[in-house]
């Protein structure tokens, strides 16, 4: 297992590159974090470098934007994580906030997964390896995540919206992982 190595301050982690996304509102009250949602992501489709994911969690997808991007440049996502492909992390929402990052789910019999879980996006596609970077640095986000919330579990946004979404996809190995998560 990575060792966490992060603070946390008003939700934020110190070892997160912190770029404040407007997509988010607050939690339900006295809603408990209890889920970590594991996404894939890659904008253009299939390539992994350039700064659009950034863009479309910022609000800032341009119309001069690549043509298969203007479709998604009124759409208002976030997610609270973005671990790219060189395993550097960014923070778009605080964790004590909710991210607009499940869409219609639903996990144990519950739904509006956003209100109770914390949604991580990978860096990838669904028929490319994630990178070793990639999985040290989830390892240690989810410890520091387990740090503050010890009764987290961790799953993946095929599990709470199933036959809308298939990611993080069949490429993703858990195995890749110091801790072993229920999902």
């Amino acid at each position: 297992m990575t060792n966490s190595h992060g603070q946390w301050v008003d939700g934020w982690l110190s070892t997160a590159t912190p770029t404040k996304s407007p997509n988010f509102d607050q939690r339900p009250a006295g809603q408990a974090i209890e889920l970590v949602v594991l996404h894939h992501i890659s904008l253009p489709a299939n390539q992994f470098t350039g700064d659009a994911v950034s863009k479309l969690f910022l609000n800032e997808l341009a119309e001069s934007e690549e043509p298969t991007l203007r479709e998604l440049a009124t759409l208002r996502v976030s997610a609270h994580f973005f671990i790219r492909r060189d395993g550097a992390l960014i923070q778009f929402v605080s964790v004590d906030d909710r991210a607009w990052h499940a869409g219609v789910s639903a996990w144990r019999g519950r739904s509006v997964c956003n209100d109770f879980s914390i949604g991580i996006e990978i860096e990838g596609n669904a028929t490319e390896p994630f990178t070793a970077e990639q999985y040290r640095a989830l390892d240690a986000l989810l410890a520091d995540i387990a740090k503050r919330h010890p009764a987290i579990a961790v799953t993946t946004h095929s599990e709470i919206a199933p036959g809308r979404k298939i990611d993080p996809g069949p490429t993703f190995d858990w195995s890749r992982l110091g801790v072993r998560y229920a999902h």
